[in-house]
Parts: structure tokens; sequence; C-alpha cells
């Protein structure tokens, strides 16, 4: 297993969130955790990686317990995490933003930017222009692709396809299809419930800090009451 929460608690001051969330990602998986704004699907990435630490249950990554440890800390472990407003650095170009982000990879799989090029070939056109000018779509391609220059086994994607137009949509659908035949384990959040099912192997469905359902992504399609009352789809 790659990560795993268990009885995951987690407040923002006296505000409680995650209530004994439970979920796991299995080496090479692509596990999707769909839900309405609000629902607690940025708060579980923020507890995964220390941002927002649990206040009670476990995090697991490898079976090394993470609660507790810092950010920095649980960032050298293998985990990248790409968050919903990307964060790019405007005033540098794309390759600086991707060599601004190299890591060393230890064992794990070596991203260059050529390797990066490869996989984003619209960011190969784009590489000397700066961030800041760069379209929505193209920020969240930047972003995941920094990511990756830090050689994560786990990359944690927040709403990736929140704000996008449809074309954009599907080639970010498609690449993060490539990232799953590179053997990329992938833990993402998402509104757009159809795109996610695209891509993942199985989901879970989260409201209100609690997990409602946990299934392949058969068995999801299939329960029109889960996606009804919880997705609204």
């Amino acid at each position: 297993m790659m990560l795993e929460m268990e009885q995951v608690h987690t407040y923002y001051g006296l505000s409680h969130i995650l209530f004994g969330l439970t979920l796991a990602v299995e080496h090479k998986e692509v596990v999707s955790l769909l839900g309405r704004n609000g629902s607690g699907k940025t708060t579980t990435m923020r507890s995964v990686m220390g941002l927002t630490p649990p206040r009670s249950g476990r995090v697991r990554f490898k079976e090394e317990e993470l609660a507790g440890k810092p950010p920095w800390v649980i960032a050298t472990k293998g985990i990248g995490f790409v968050p919903e407003d990307r964060r790019i650095f405007p005033e540098l170009t794309v390759r600086e933003n991707l060599e601004v982000a190299i890591k060393p990879s230890g064992n794990r799989t070596r991203w260059t930017v050529e390797r990066i090029y490869d996989l984003f070939k619209k960011l190969r056109e784009l590489d000397g222009r700066k961030g800041g000018h760069l379209s929505g779509g193209e920020q969240q391609m930047l972003a995941i692709s920094r990511t990756l220059m830090g050689n994560p086994e786990l990359l944690l994607l927040d709403e990736p396809m929140e704000g996008l137009a449809p074309l954009i949509v599907k080639m970010l659908e498609d690449q993060i299809k490539g990232l799953r035949r590179e053997g990329l384990t992938i833990l993402l959040t998402e509104q757009n419930v159809r795109s996610a099912i695209k891509v993942s192997d199985r989901c879970y469905v989260i409201d209100k800090g609690t997990v409602h359902f946990q299934g392949s992504i058969d068995e999801f399609e299939a329960n029109e009451e889960i996606r009804r009352t919880y997705l609204g789809v």
C-alpha cells in the first residue's frame, strides 16, 4: 500500500472538517476523491502533506507514519503536491520554473526537462515564456510538471481540471493517463466527475468530511443513489 489514512480527524481552529476519514491508495494506482465544494477534499490533501496536521488518526506512506512530521520532511519522502491554486513563479520562464524544482531522485524515476516536454508537448513550445503569461491550462500543465521534477512516487492533484476549457481538460486527462503508464501513483480530488472516472481505477465519495462510498469505477457508475445524493449527477 502506498498511502493509508485511518480514522483521520482534522480541524481548522475549532472547526471540525474531517470526521474519521479512512482511505487507501495502492502502488501504481490512480484514485479519485469526489465531492462538492466544502466537502473536505482539499483538507484531505493538506492532512497528508502536514499543511493542516490531523488532530488524531494515522497517515502512512509506504508504512511510515507521516502524522506529526512537518511538510518539508513529508515532501522529501517522495510525495508531490499540486495545489488547486498552482503557485507557479510568474516572473520565471517555463524552463526556469522546472529547473528550480529539480531534486535528487535517489532510487526513484528520474524526471528531466526533456522528459517533461515529451509528455507535455505544449510546454516545449512555451519554453521561454514567463509563467505569468500562460493560460490557466498551460499553468496547470506547468504546475504538474514542476512537481514531477521532484521525482515523486505519489502525486497529489487537487482539482486539476477546475476552470479549464473542455479541450484542455481532455488534454490533461490524456496526460494523467500518461503518468499512470509511467507507473506513478496518483490521488486526485475533483468535482468534474466525468473526467475523474476516466483516469481512475477506484474512487471515494466524500461529503461533510466523511467518506460515503468507496469502490471501483464500475461500482460507482452503478450506484445512482450515491451519485445523485452526494454529487448531483
